[in-house]
């Protein structure tokens, strides 16, 4: 449990750091586009916008998902954030909607050649983000976190658009007079990129909730780790279920078949023990011993 509240801890801590990171740069990307006259830049920066909203939701949704199991939650809150990794996922699309829809419109009228400054300011924040995308993944990894996940992913959209960005604007001051519309068109390109980022962050929190079964590396060390304990012949079935950072066992466990009702439980309660004491990331294991 304490390293289940270490993980929250940091999982908290992290998006913290992501949250601040955005803000600053939902007004370094507004400004240099507005004053750059760069409409992929200002698209950025509602992508951006959009990334602290959603980064203040998960936030809310680790503290709501670390709350400890009660009577009416016995397996935690854990839930909650796949649920959280959901409405991350409808910011995206309502972001790559509106980006679209004015990136159209742009493309259609007349617009100003972006200023070359900008291409300076793009480069930094695709190397900015970059570098935040490997660190809140590896933060997402560490503590097995949705969401986390989901908020990495962020990041690297976020990069990409900004490289989409920095192509169009490349483009449009190399050809010149009548291609300023490849502002307006890296923006749309920037769209569809975040549209497929978003199919990444719902798959897997889709898989969550509807307790998927993709955890075969963890499967593998706990039937193992469960059929070196003492009385147990080995194992039959191993189920797994993620709830936030924590995970719920199920397994199957043959011991003996002219053992005491008494013994079998013993062995199933060592068993029990032993995963948690191995695996502090198991919250609950169910052992079911069967005849052999």
């Amino acid at each position: 449990m304490k390293s289940s509240l270490k993980n929250g801890n940091r999982a908290r801590r992290t998006i913290l750091v992501s949250l601040v990171g955005n803000v600053v740069l939902v007004f370094v990307k507004l400004i240099t586009g507005i004053l750059g006259s760069s409409f992929a830049l200002v698209a950025d920066a509602i992508e951006s916008l959009g990334d602290v909203f959603s980064s203040f939701i998960i936030f809310l949704g680790l503290k709501v998902s670390d709350k400890p199991p009660d009577d009416d939650h016995p397996f935690g809150h854990g839930k909650v954030e796949p649920i959280i990794s959901f409405i991350v996922v409808l910011f995206l699309i309502a972001s790559a909607g509106f980006i679209a829809h004015q990136a159209i419109d742009n493309i259609q009228s007349p617009q100003k050649m972006p200023n070359p400054y900008t291409l300076f300011v793009l480069a930094g924040i695709v190397i900015y983000k970059e570098l935040f995308y490997q660190f809140v993944r590896k933060k997402s990894r560490q503590t097995k976190s949705t969401s986390l996940k989901a908020d990495a992913w962020h990041h690297r959209s976020d990069a990409i658009t900004s490289l989409a960005a920095f192509i169009g604007i490349g483009l449009a001051l190399l050809l010149g007079e009548g291609y300023e519309y490849l502002d307006d068109c890296a923006a749309l390109v920037a769209s569809v990129i975040i549209i497929v980022n978003a199919y990444f962050v719902f798959r897997p929190a889709l898989g969550e909730l509807l307790d998927e079964q993709n955890h075969d590396e963890l499967i593998d060390q706990v039937r193992l780790l469960a059929e070196e304990v003492a009385g147990v012949i080995d194992t039959e079935k191993c189920y797994i279920r993620k709830f936030g950072m924590r995970y719920v066992v199920d397994i199957h466990v043959r011991v003996a078949a002219d053992l005491t009702v008494a013994e079998g439980h013993t062995i199933g309660h060592d068993v029990q023990d032993t995963l948690r004491e191995n695996f502090p990331q198991i919250q609950h294991v169910f052992t079911h011993v069967e005849p052999k």
